[in-house]
């Protein structure tokens, strides 16, 4: 049996979302930086946590997928990209954006806070991945 045709669409599959604590995080970053971006790479270690970055300093092209814009409020939304070759192992996946205590390394704005961003996966529901 198939559903009626309400005339509706269904609404796009969410791939990525954040935390509240996460978006007052970015909210402050994006006061002292400007707009922002996210880009998740893979890799071993500190490669596999979500880098923020002022948008536009990192550069994305085809080896990059944009797996939506986290809506931090008032101060706008951000970009996440993820690295082609990882979104290939996470395409089944649903991303969430959070924040814990603590100092990363890298290049990532937030590494003088003393907070670092992380990444928090679920699978994908059936409804969802057939919606893909």
């Amino acid at each position: 049996m198939t559903a009626p045709d309400t005339g509706r669409t269904q609404p796009e599959v969410e791939r990525v979302a954040v935390t509240d604590e996460a978006a007052a995080l970015l909210r402050e970053l994006r006061e002292t930086h400007g707009p922002l971006m996210f880009h998740q790479s893979g890799g071993c270690c500190d490669g596999s946590s979500p880098m923020c970055y002022p948008d536009g300093e990192f550069r994305v092209g085809g080896a990059d997928v944009h797996l939506g814009d986290l809506d931090i409020g008032e101060a706008g939304s951000v970009p996440v990209w993820m690295s082609r070759s990882q979104f290939e192992l996470w395409s089944h996946t649903h991303l969430t954006i959070d924040v814990v205590d603590g100092r990363g390394s890298g290049f990532s704005l937030e590494a003088p806070t003393g907070r670092r961003f992380l990444i928090r996966s679920r699978l994908m529901s059936d409804e969802e991945a057939e919606r893909l």
